[in-house]
């Protein structure tokens, strides 16, 4: 029974081996497969697997070559070469040179692209030869190297570019074969690869839309990999054939507040918000104790983290003088956006709710689809309240920037408090000093509090017991050519 259900998830017409297809299930369906027109987690967990970049990270914060052999970095700082492999080919059979590299980074910096506004800080690329390219930045940014690991900034094939949003074509350990909409993506091994060809042949994953349908696929042997939530832990535990591995997220969940509404702008309504929420409960019902309360917009595991909950402690009386002080003494109604595919999210929001209902604020709940998310309050900045979590960056500057004032992120410091310190991270070569700037940073945050800072959760998976190799990486990634099955 168990090969029968296999065959018809892979829609083959005869039995595979169990070890030759590792099987993934994920919740939400990508945004496309176009590594360039997207900002979604969920395209990133899979493109990963079929793009590479010219850097990457390891599970512990080392920067490392991929299809760079290497990298040099100019006295001044203002420029960064790098020295492709040679002989890594393109999926369509076509070898990779700096051509294609510039062409992905121009195409990268282009109005279509959500992550545009993260390098415009490069201004100019130039192909040395055919193995040799040349970025030149405006400003001194001390950290440019981290910024070529990012998914996003994958190296694709000009020819291909019309249609990588459905029909992907990389570099990378597997290959595109197959995406049904609302069912699963299908990968397999690319046995071109520069590096170290992938252990398992086939790479499979799955649209299961919620956490206990995943939980039972995991029991039965229909998938290997899962993420789970933490009351599933001890099931799992109890399980021989199972096994949970879990890690703080590089990751912060949030209330993000628009500023744009009026009562908003007032930062003692802020204020009254923050104190209104119990983080602490918030973890322990939604996550089951596995996160860990932040009072900023870092996580707790970075190294520039400092402890800022302290500046806004829960405090429902002291919100309700807050709301009274602001002209808010007989109540204040808000809208609160939620991500359907989230669940963590929807459950975060309606606990918000009911806390924020015992200081006098109503919230109007509006649970909504992750695309419309994404293009209304992501892209759109249709919002009042949201819950969400914001994830996978290396240094702290690019997690913080989308406070500067000239930033047009969702979420944002109107005023410009933060512009100066900022810029300073950007040219300060001393990192205890680039540190100490950061801390700075993270205190205005939370005195000023422009989203809510609840948490970072952890991210924890129910593996089967013969899988081996599985990672969790501080960007949204998982190097699934690292993964096999255990004899």
């Amino acid at each position: 029974m168990l090969m029968l259900i296999l065959v018809n998830l892979a829609g083959c017409a005869q039995k595979e081996k169990v070890e030759d297809v590792l099987r993934v299930a994920y919740t939400t369906d990508p945004q496309g497969l176009d590594p360039h027109r997207t900002a979604a987690v969920a395209t990133f967990n899979i493109t990963g697997s079929i793009y590479d970049t010219l850097l990457a990270v390891t599970p512990d914060w080392e920067i490392e070559p991929r299809l760079a052999e290497s990298y040099t970095i100019s006295p001044d700082g203002m420029e960064i070469t790098f020295n492709l492999r040679k002989g890594v080919k393109f999926h369509n059979g076509r070898e990779m040179k700096a051509q294609d590299v510039k062409f992905s980074f121009e195409r990268l910096k282009g109005e279509d692209s959500p992550k545009a506004g993260d390098y415009k800080n490069i201004d100019g690329i130039e192909v040395l030869d055919d193995y040799t390219i040349k970025f030149t930045t405006t400003n001194l940014d001390v950290e440019l190297v981290k910024a070529f690991t990012y998914p996003w900034t994958a190296i694709v094939p000009a020819e291909a570019a019309d249609t990588l949003q459905t029909d992907p074509v990389g570099t990378g350990a597997y290959k595109f074969v197959q995406w049904i909409p609302q069912q699963q993506v299908k990968l397999t091994r690319n046995d071109e690869y520069f590096g170290e060809k992938a252990k398992i042949k086939d790479l499979e994953f799955i649209l299961i839309p919620d956490a206990t349908s995943q939980l039972a696929a995991l029991q039965v042997g229909d998938i290997h990999i899962t993420e789970i939530t933490g009351n599933q832990v001890k099931t799992l535990s109890e399980n021989p054939d199972l096994k949970v591995y879990t890690e703080p997220m590089n990751a912060v969940q949030i209330l993000a507040l628009n500023q744009e509404n009026k009562a908003l702008a007032d930062v003692r309504v802020r204020q009254a918000i923050a104190k209104a929420i119990d983080k602490d409960a918030i973890i322990e019902t939604v996550v089951w104790g596995y996160g860990d309360k932040i009072g900023a917009h870092l996580p707790v595991n970075y190294p520039d983290y400092i402890d800022t909950n302290h500046v806004m402690p829960y405090d429902p009386e002291g919100a309700k003088k807050l709301l009274a002080e602001a002209g808010y003494a007989d109540g204040l109604n808000l809208e609160l956006i939620l991500p359907k595919s989230y669940q963590i999210h929807v459950d975060t929001g309606q606990i918000i709710a009911d806390q924020l209902s015992k200081v006098g604020i109503n919230t109007d709940i509006k649970i909504i689809e992750w695309g419309q998310w994404l293009s209304d309050v992501y892209s759109g900045k249709q919002y009042e309240m949201t819950v969400v979590a914001l994830s996978g960056r290396l240094d702290s500057y690019y997690f913080l920037k989308r406070y500067h004032s000239e930033s047009k992120d969702f979420i944002s410091i109107p005023s410009g408090d933060i512009d100066e310190l900022l810029e300073q991270s950007l040219k300060e070569t001393d990192a205890a000093k680039r540190q100490e700037i950061f801390h700075q940073i993270q205190m205005i945050l939370a005195e000023r509090v422009p989203v809510v800072y609840i948490q970072t959760p952890h991210k924890t998976f129910g593996l089967a017991k013969n899988v081996e190799g599985f990672r969790i990486y501080p960007i949204d990634i998982y190097e699934y050519q690292n993964v096999y099955f255990a004899k």
